[in-house]
């Protein structure tokens, strides 16, 4: 099952991000895919904020995973872009079991590390404000989540 929600402005995004927060429980996955510029980031700041989080969240291109640890639960964001569908030697898969959140944008590059009880989210830009949120949820608590928020 999929569902769908369009956005009109970064402030719309920030808020679905903050509304599925709410329903946050550890070890809970979740997987962006979106173009340059689609949102991941946005959505990813809104999460955090919503955790309480007070650190400026950037994309971590270069880092591959930033944590964050001053909320409510540990966020931790990852970048997969530059992995080239290889994760050997990050620990990633380390990270689905440290009892907080992962976010990973461009997750579809590394789908076959990805647990098989996730949230995945597809984000299409519609035009320069306007964006189409694709959720797919693997697994019956994320089809809860979903069902609780969308």
């Amino acid at each position: 099952m999929e569902y769908k929600i369009t956005t009109r402005d970064e402030r719309e995004t920030i808020q679905i991000a903050q509304n599925l927060e709410s329903e946050k429980f550890k070890n809970m996955i979740i997987c962006l895919d979106g173009d340059l510029g689609s949102g991941k980031t946005i959505f990813t700041k809104g999460f955090a904020q919503a955790l309480g989080i007070d650190e400026n969240i950037t994309s971590p291109t270069f880092n591959i995973i930033k944590e964050y640890t001053s909320g409510e639960m540990p966020l931790y964001h990852m970048d997969v872009y530059r992995l080239d569908g290889k994760i050997d030697g990050t620990g990633i898969e380390d990270y689905f079991k440290k009892n907080g959140v992962v976010i990973i944008e461009w997750a579809d590059t590394i789908k076959k590390y990805l647990p098989e009880e996730r949230l995945d989210i597809k984000i299409k830009v519609i035009d320069e404000d306007t964006r189409l949120f694709i959720f797919t949820p693997h697994g019956k608590v994320y089809e809860e989540v979903c069902d609780a928020v969308l």
